[in-house]
């Protein structure tokens, strides 16, 4: 149930307050990507990039974006599991753990969120332009998105995750 109320209210926030909010086109808050970043470590890898691709399509439905959002969603969704590989503490993941400060640490929720947001703006960014003429120009706004989304994520896990 909690993850349903999480999926609709990063659904609202996004397409109500946050995809109203732009600088230049550089910076583009995309916090819907909580979810996914949020998901537990037991959810199925098909059921994680189902539930990715819903919450992609829900965006890209309200916002006439024509799949990039779910494609990127998907993407962020099917790397997620072989970088929890990668990050891994020695001792591994204990069941019932989720990927918050509290669990992990600082350090490690940097490392995780920054890499699936990056990779998810980069597919998104480029899959919207969808030409590398514009490869710097794509790459800054990814930059400036991806460490925007990225303190807005910061920011969410101190107010959901007080300790």
């Amino acid at each position: 149930m909690k993850i349903v109320l999480r999926f609709f209210f990063l659904v609202t926030l996004q397409l109500l307050v946050l995809n109203h909010i732009q600088w230049s086109g550089y910076l583009n808050p995309y916090l819907y990507v909580l979810f996914i970043l949020l998901m537990p470590f037991e959810t199925p890898n098909w059921l994680l990039i189902l539930f990715s691709f819903l919450l992609g399509l829900t965006i890209d439905s309200f916002s006439n974006t024509w799949g990039m959002h779910s494609a990127a969603s998907v993407l962020m969704a099917y790397v997620r599991p072989s970088l929890l590989k990668i990050i891994s503490p020695r001792e591994g993941y204990e069941k019932g753990s989720q990927p918050i400060f509290r669990d992990f640490g600082f350090e490690w929720i940097i490392k995780y969120s920054l890499i699936l947001i990056f990779i998810h703006h980069f597919a998104l960014f480029y899959i919207e332009v969808f030409k590398f003429s514009l490869f710097f120009h794509t790459l800054l706004r990814v930059i400036l998105s991806t460490l925007f989304t990225f303190s807005l994520v910061l920011i969410s896990h101190f107010i959901i995750y007080k300790r």
